[in-house]
């Protein structure tokens, strides 16, 4: 199946979604389209996988049942959670990682460090969404500037 992707401008803010309840799709395509992000949306985990690899997304979210359905059994279902948690950091640190599922309590940092993750949102608080968004992104950039920095200044030859 051959995915259409459109052409990004440098001001973009691409977000990548991997949200199979139509519910959950809803409410987090509308915030991040309200926060002015170009959101694509995978319609399974191969999909996503193909999306991630091409394109430098500033923001992710992904289902707790879609990855908990890939890794309960059906070893041709893709589960992208568990392909992006063994990637190494330079690959997938571009991107805020967000995972909504209904066994989390919002924003718990010991829930999102367990799956390797930026933030868990639980689907109630999912009319917060474009406020989460925010939350988590400014708290990723200050954390990460030191290893975004000195990845550029390697790249560049300045270090």
């Amino acid at each position: 199946m051959a995915i259409e992707f459109e052409l990004l401008r440098p001001e973009d803010k691409p977000a990548l979604l991997g949200l199979p309840t139509p519910e959950y799709l809803a409410a987090v395509r509308a915030s991040l389209e309200g926060l002015e992000y170009k959101v694509h949306v995978a319609a399974d985990g191969e999909e996503f996988l193909r999306r991630f690899a091409r394109v430098q997304y500033q923001v992710v979210v992904l289902e707790e049942s879609a990855a908990g359905a890939a890794a309960g059994g059906d070893a041709d279902v893709q589960n992208p959670l568990s392909d992006l948690q063994r990637m190494p950091m330079n690959l997938r640190r571009h991107a805020v990682v967000i995972l909504v599922g209904k066994s989390f309590q919002s924003l718990n940092p010991m829930q999102a460090f367990q799956q390797s993750v930026h933030a868990v949102v639980n689907p109630t608080e999912l009319s917060s969404f474009a406020q989460i968004v925010q939350k988590v992104a400014a708290d990723s950039t200050l954390f990460l500037h030191i290893y975004r920095d000195t990845q550029q200044r390697i790249v560049t030859g300045k270090l």
